[in-house]
């Protein structure tokens, strides 16, 4: 079992695509368990931007992160989200590099939509199995040509990188990680209580890959 609360980044940014970062966040902050203590919370969530300015998601929504790239705390997994906002990222030296510097032996990585393009950027998809929203995967496969693009599945998890499709989906990822973090049971309780339908069997992992 996964030690908890377990430190959960989400990356923002302006014209972030609001559910793909919402969805997670809604996932990860309702995941608890009841004790004699009260309610224990599994997931400790920090919105993580650029600079410590508010952002401007996609549709004019106004929010301010708990911290920014420079000054968040470590952090055991990050969500990046898409967006449109990702394709000037995808040129911002400063961002690429921080998520270029993660070490996913000590930080899961996961996106959700075109996230994956901040992360295939950032190298971290090189020879990995990923995914992203259907109408960017001709992009991807042109973009990024040691990415191993998987057209079928709603969410791919290769070993401490998870990506998944588009908008929605983000919230079948997280429940995959509650999944493998804290079993079936924390995760069908979590999308109840949320009363959203989740398919377990909706997705891949692949582990202890050699990639050359």
């Amino acid at each position: 079992m996964a030690p908890h609360p377990i430190s959960t980044g989400i990356f923002i940014f302006n014209d972030v695509e609001v559910l793909d970062f919402t969805g997670p966040f809604e996932v990860f902050s309702t995941t608890r368990r009841e004790s004699n203590d009260g309610e224990e919370f599994l997931y400790r969530v920090h919105l993580i931007s650029p600079t410590d300015a508010s952002i401007i998601t996609r549709g004019g929504m106004e929010v301010k992160p708990h911290c920014s790239m420079k000054s968040h705390p470590d952090l055991d997994m990050l969500i990046v989200p898409g967006g449109c906002g990702t394709r000037p990222l995808m040129h911002d030296g400063k961002v690429i590099d921080w998520l270029h510097s993660l070490d996913t032996n000590k930080t899961r990585l996961a996106s959700v939509c075109t996230g994956s393009l901040l992360l295939a950027a950032a190298g971290h998809l090189d020879g990995r199995r990923a995914t992203t929203h259907w109408t960017v995967l001709d992009m991807m496969e042109k973009t990024f040509p040691k990415v191993d693009v998987d057209r079928e599945r709603h969410v791919i998890v290769d070993e401490a990188v998870f990506t998944s499709a588009g908008i929605s989906a983000g919230i079948d990822l997280a429940l995959q990680m509650v999944r493998l973090d804290f079993g079936d049971a924390q995760a069908e309780w979590t999308a109840r209580h949320m009363e959203y339908s989740f398919v377990p069997d909706d997705f891949t992992r692949r582990l202890d890959l050699s990639r050359n």
